[in-house]
């Protein structure tokens, strides 16, 4: 009907190209025109002026031979005022724009390691996005943005980054493991060092006690009891704790001992013994 009447709307964000006989004439703007066909007017076409998306997946292969995907993301729209020569010049405009993308990563990634290229690709991005306005301006065509999105290696080769990473962490995981049980022994060690001391303190206080206990039982019998020695009550004091053991030795339910011969006569070889080492080791000191 617009037609009809020589009339056309162009809608918002939006050009319209138009030509008379042929020959490109005029851009119009969003709003109502009109557009006398009989006089050779026609319309031949819109072109957009949103932000438009291109996503370009690239196969490529690092400076360390690692084949990976590149994908990039270019955000890009008409320029209002080349209108012409964003409708004119390129008949594939997306194609155009992937073909720039493919040359720059297929330039930039084989000189990087792998490693390298995770690291830097926003320097990559800005090397695409530098080289697709310096071309596609020319066309009419301005590069909002351009992003390295995605970068996939090969699944062989993340399961093997995947696994490298396991096994260092698994070797610092292992070294503290280590570290803490070397910590753990030498803690256990001093104690130990530090308990046995303790013991041995323990045992001198005991033996200490014991004889000054045996010394004063010496004394108070010999002066309570007229005409007895002292060999006499270390001999009775030593049948006291022979028997006072052996009754300890057949209360105990489960108990592990070592049997020698025994009898009341083999005290006073025992006390022998003892008194023998006594004045061996007064005579040496």
């Amino acid at each position: 009907m617009g037609n009809l009447f020589c009339c056309v709307q162009v809608d918002q964000s939006m050009v319209a190209i138009k030509e008379r006989f042929g020959k490109f004439d005029d851009v119009l703007q969003p709003g109502c025109h009109c557009l006398p066909w009989i006089l050779g007017s026609r319309l031949v076409g819109h072109l957009s002026l949103r932000v438009q998306q291109l996503d370009v997946r690239c196969e490529t292969k690092t400076k360390d031979n690692v084949f990976v995907n590149v994908v990039a993301s270019v955000q890009y729209r008409a320029i209002a005022n080349q209108a012409s020569d964003a409708f004119y010049k390129l008949s594939n405009t997306e194609g155009q724009i992937q073909a720039y993308v493919f040359d720059v990563i297929r330039a930039s990634v084989p000189r990087l390691d792998l490693d390298d290229v995770f690291e830097q690709k926003n320097e990559i991005a800005k090397a695409v996005e530098d080289e697709l306005e310096k071309a596609m301006s020319t066309y009419g065509y301005e590069i909002v943005q351009t992003l390295i999105i995605d970068i996939e290696p090969d699944v062989h080769v993340k399961r093997a980054m995947n696994e490298i990473n396991a096994a260092a962490r698994l070797r610092v995981a292992a070294n503290e493991k280590a570290e803490a049980g070397k910590i753990l022994q030498i803690k256990r060690a001093e104690g130990e060092a530090e308990s046995r001391y303790l013991a041995g303190l323990g045992i001198a206080r005991q033996r200490q006690a014991i004889v000054d206990g045996l010394r004063d039982s010496v004394l108070g019998f010999s002066e309570n009891v007229p005409g007895t020695s002292a060999k006499d009550v270390m001999d009775m004091v030593l049948i006291t704790q022979y028997f006072d053991t052996m009754k300890e030795i057949g209360a105990a339910s489960k108990s592990s001992a070592v049997f020698i011969p025994h009898g009341p006569g083999v005290v006073r070889d025992v006390a022998s013994q003892i008194r023998e080492g006594l004045l061996q080791a007064s005579s040496v000191s």
